[in-house]
């Protein structure tokens, strides 16, 4: 590990964005995938966008880069094509969002308890803590005690 006259004294080893801690020591591309709603490709658009290298270490952002980055990740809805973001025509405001840190989680959140509410099939399954997408139940992804196998007398 670097010590820190290898790293400079203006170097931060924790960034705060999107109500995210993000590790300094990581690549900017993958130190940004820690942010809730910023995938791999997210953050490849990202560091496009802001014209920073996806390969320097986050930590040597300067303030003003930080800002920049803040203000690339709240206002990544307007540089991206729609297919690219992770709420299109909301149900509420029916605008074309891109969520990130705790408003996805919330917001997640609301979904599955409206679901629940109305008492639609995927509500249920999510009540039951079952699968939701039509996956297998009867083999896979069971969880708890093991069901039909008998011991050896």
């Amino acid at each position: 590990m670097a010590n820190q006259q290898e790293l400079g004294d203006d170097f931060s080893y924790m960034l705060r964005m999107a109500d995210t801690d993000i590790d300094g020591l990581k690549p900017l591309r993958t130190a940004l995938t820690a942010v809730r709603g910023v995938g791999d490709r997210t953050a490849a658009n990202i560091c496009t966008i802001t014209g920073f290298d996806p390969s320097m270490k986050a930590g040597y952002l300067d303030v003003e880069q930080q800002e920049t980055l803040r203000s690339a990740i709240e206002n990544y809805n307007q540089n991206v094509p729609l297919w690219m973001l992770n709420r299109q025509r909301d149900l509420e405001s029916g605008d074309e969002l891109h969520l990130s840190g705790q408003d996805l989680k919330l917001t997640h959140e609301d979904d599955i308890s409206r679901l629940r509410s109305i008492k639609c099939y995927r509500g249920i399954r999510h009540a039951g803590g079952h699968k939701v997408r039509g996956q297998r139940g009867r083999s896979n992804g069971r969880f708890g005690l093991t069901l039909g196998v008998q011991k050896k007398k």
